[in-house]
């Protein structure tokens, strides 16, 4: 059975957000997008995830981030890791890493999961 979870918190310019945490964090991006630290951002991006050719899910990245350097930072707030994310954020990792000027970033409340170190060929 599928249920979908409703958003709770929501911020001035934003929108909605899935908790207090991704609440502040967007907070804190506006503030830095006022002074000028950053250059935009966004918040709850869809992402498709294909292989070959293959459509096999979409991933809904938290904030995607403008750096003024002209890199992109791809931001995932998390209070707790569930096993279908981790799967879907190796995909996501292996994917997008290997871009230039992409930076991916996953922010957690409290202790959280640390993804593996990727090998080196």
């Amino acid at each position: 059975m599928y249920t979908q979870r409703t958003r709770y918190y929501s911020t001035a310019k934003s929108g909605k957000n899935d908790s207090k945490f991704e609440a502040g964090k967007a907070v804190e991006l506006q503030l830095l997008k006022k002074s000028k630290k950053i250059k935009d951002f966004k918040e709850q991006v869809k992402i498709p995830l294909e292989v070959n050719g293959y459509h096999l899910c979409n991933y809904y990245i938290d904030f995607v981030i403008e750096h003024l350097d002209g890199t992109t930072e791809y931001v995932e707030t998390k209070g707790f890791a569930t096993e279908v994310w981790k799967l879907k954020w190796k995909l996501f990792e292996a994917l997008y890493s290997d871009k230039p000027n992409v930076k991916l970033t996953i922010e957690f409340q409290g202790k959280g999961w640390k993804p593996q170190r990727r090998r080196v060929k």
